[in-house]
């Protein structure tokens, strides 16, 4: 899973708000929405907040592994046959 939970506080940091990205930057209030949801975003989207707050890409993102179900044992069986 991707999460921007660091793009909030590498804006305050920046001393940037909401506000501002979308007033003086033009970043719509849908994209900061799917930024809060950590909904997929592009890379030129990123690449762009990224030259707004003047920071690297592990400054606004974190990627956070999901967790894998368990095998089965019927799973380990059939690949142990192969």
């Amino acid at each position: 899973m991707i999460k921007y939970d660091r793009l909030w506080k590498t804006m305050k940091e920046r001393g940037i708000s909401q506000y501002d990205l979308y007033e003086h930057y033009h970043i719509t209030k849908s994209l900061l929405d799917r930024f809060r949801k950590n909904l997929n975003t592009e890379v030129y989207t990123l690449d762009r907040i990224c030259t707004i707050l003047n920071c690297n890409i592990e400054d606004i993102v974190e990627h956070v592994p999901d967790e894998l179900p368990e095998e089965s044992e019927d799973t380990k069986n059939d690949e142990s046959s192969l």
